[in-house]
């Protein structure tokens, strides 16, 4: 009998590994072909006119992505200023300071905004932003972002802070070090590495975000660097020119859709990278 129960204990536990094996496969898979096919219809596209020049007209060939690819780094720019700093600063009360009702309701509402669907970070922007700027701005576009943004920063500095071991706050207390330089400078420094691999994680993140910015930054022909002004992103290229019926615009969409895809997993391979980094206290 036992014999038999081991025998249904291995077997079990086979299945399961190859279940498991599988299912990392069958993602690494998906991975490679949205990869490959992206790569094989978008990589016609690009040249260097592509990257230097404006959109042209519908039925006219050639042009380019320059003002989409300066006006994403633009909105995820001010996306960054201004999720950054708060979400770092609320991961820290969180972690260090956060123990009563207030940050119980703090980090509750973190985990519900990072679940929202992007587009009613969009609504919200639109509503307390354009709305009253009368106009689709670049500005408006940042909000929305970052609104994405701030939920992820704060609940990964939280959880990476509170990795430190609290014998290194300890031991810096003991030495008469105030509480905030202990904060700042022992316990940030120490889990910095992690908490700049969320940023970038954030930051790859809401690079993608189409809906949100169709309620906010709009769009724009030409190439435009004012905040207060429709600017003209990737994503939002990506869907308009995916769903003409132009082929040439049709080519752009996917020259375009591989450029975004090489940006993320730029960013995504400079932030393993910072992981590997190793500050000392």
């Amino acid at each position: 009998m036992s014999s038999l129960s081991y025998l249904r204990r291995r077997a079990i536990n086979g299945l399961m590994l190859v279940l498991s094996y599988g299912s990392a496969l069958l993602g690494v898979a998906m991975l490679l072909l949205i990869l490959l096919y992206t790569v094989g219809r978008g990589a016609a596209a690009i040249n260097w006119d592509f990257f230097v020049r404006l959109p042209r007209p519908p039925g006219e060939t050639g042009g380019g992505i320059a003002n989409a690819i300066v006006g994403s780094f633009i909105v995820v720019g001010v996306a960054s200023a201004m999720a950054i700093p708060v979400g770092i600063m609320a991961g820290i009360y969180l972690s260090e300071f956060g123990r009563g009702r207030f940050a119980s309701v703090v980090r509750y509402f973190a985990d519900v905004l990072n679940g929202i669907p992007s587009i009613v970070a969009g609504i919200v922007a639109y509503a307390i932003v354009v709305l009253p700027m009368h106009g689709f701005s670049a500005f408006s576009g940042g909000v929305a972002l970052a609104i994405l943004m701030l939920p992820i920063i704060t609940r990964t500095s939280e959880e990476l802070l509170k990795t430190v071991p609290g014998t290194i706050r300890e031991a810096a207390l003991a030495l008469g070090i105030p509480q905030w330089k202990v904060t700042i400078f022992v316990v940030l420094r120490t889990a910095l590495t992690g908490i700049i691999t969320g940023v970038m994680l954030a930051v790859a993140r809401v690079g993608g975000e189409t809906a949100p910015l169709l309620f906010t930054a709009f769009n724009n022909s030409f190439l435009s660097l004012r905040l207060d002004q429709p600017i003209s992103t990737m994503t939002v290229l990506i869907y308009n020119y995916a769903s003409s019926p132009y082929r040439d615009w049709n080519e752009i969409a996917w020259g375009a859709a591989f450029v975004l895809i090489a940006i993320v997993l730029i960013v995504n391979v400079v932030s393993k990278l910072f992981t590997k980094t190793k500050y000392a206290l």
